[in-house]
């Protein structure tokens, strides 16, 4: 009899995560996975054992890391899908992946979820001229320091495979939009079905009845699906396990995943048409946010400037794997009417 894979999924319940697990769950071959969650409840650790996960309870936010550490060294694969920002824990994690490799000689993979955050620049809405980033172009990303967005974390799970002891993936997305399908963990009411980036430039356009943009709003964004995200994860997943050697892992193990790129002003414009339409908007067209709406909505920084940057990939490396994202600028622009009208319901009363 075939020894089960072990799996070990953090951020289960997450907007991404619980796509993951949801995949996982489906998988041709889950009947050879023996996958354990990390859930921050008792509630949901209770109903992510009706899916017939193992659940253990913890936070990357714990003082005490050590079940993290526990639950790598049992692991053969982690998909760490929980906050991307936290030190503290990815190095529990490669502490308990340390301590499989080990025990078994075989070094056990980290898929780990970065950000996009790591490409962004100073353009502040004045300027499309932007490096476009491609997966395949490793030595540019591994050049970034660790003073950049994520690259806190990145760097010593680099560090960690070159070592030997892990092969480690790091999916970088960009901004993710969309309500995830229907599954399991959406039916049992657990997992977090709504983007947060975009209610960065939602909310704060209800209250000023205008779509707003920074600078002259020609700054870009990648964007992708939540949906076509997950799907990323588990076509890694699934090449890794097919052919070990063949995806990069380490120093050449970037995916990033990006559907398209939207303009600032496109996104500002699209918000305003739909408040106007409503009959709430004052403008079809967007305008730009003033110094004091920035300082008072935003704050001096960092996130205005981050929201302002340009953010723009390419996912050719994703892609040669066989990933074959679905989303569309139609496809954005309708969850964003959705988006719209739902925040609209609840801050205008």
């Amino acid at each position: 009899m075939t020894s089960q894979l072990k799996i070990f999924i953090t951020g289960a319940t997450g907007y991404v995560g619980g796509g993951v697990l949801a995949r996982l769950l489906k998988h041709k071959d889950s009947e050879t996975f023996s996958i354990t969650a990390l859930a921050r409840s008792p509630e949901k650790a209770e109903k992510l054992k009706t899916l017939g996960v193992n659940v253990i309870l913890g936070s990357y936010s714990d003082a005490d890391l050590s079940f993290l550490t526990n639950e790598a060294a049992r692991s053969d694969v982690v998909f760490a899908i929980a906050d991307s920002d936290q030190l503290p824990a990815t190095q529990a994690i490669l502490k308990g992946l340390k301590i499989k490799f080990e025990n078994s000689g075989k070094a056990p993979i980290l898929i780990h979820t970065s950000g996009a955050a790591l490409l962004s620049d100073d353009a502040r809405g004045m300027t499309s001229d932007r490096t476009i980033y491609n997966d395949l172009d490793a030595e540019k990303i591994n050049a970034f320091p660790e003073t950049v967005f994520h690259r806190n974390v990145d760097i010593p799970i680099v560090e960690a495979d070159k070592e030997g002891y892990i092969k480690s993936y790091i999916i970088i997305p960009g901004a993710i939009y969309g309500r995830p399908s229907p599954n399991p963990v959406v039916d049992l009411g657990i997992q977090n079905t709504v983007s947060l980036v975009q209610n960065f430039m939602i909310k704060p356009a209800i209250a000023r009845k205008q779509g707003g943009y920074f600078g002259k709003g020609l700054n870009y964004w990648s964007y992708v699906s939540v949906d076509d995200t997950a799907d990323l994860f588990l076509v890694l997943f699934d090449s890794i396990r097919r052919s070990p050697e063949n995806p990069g892992h380490g120093t050449e193990g970037y995916y990033f995943a990006t559907c398209f790129s939207l303009s600032g002003i496109e996104l500002a414009g699209i918000i305003s048409e739909v408040l106007f339409e409503s009959g709430y908007g004052i403008s079809k067209e967007p305008s730009p946010f003033t110094q004091e709406e920035i300082l008072q909505i935003y704050g001096s920084g960092p996130l205005w400037t981050f929201l302002a940057a340009n953010l723009d990939a390419e996912s050719n490396r994703s892609r040669a794997l066989g990933w074959n994202p679905k989303g569309t600028k139609a496809h954005f622009f309708a969850d964003i009417r959705e988006q719209i009208k739902a925040l609209q319901a609840d801050l205008v009363q």
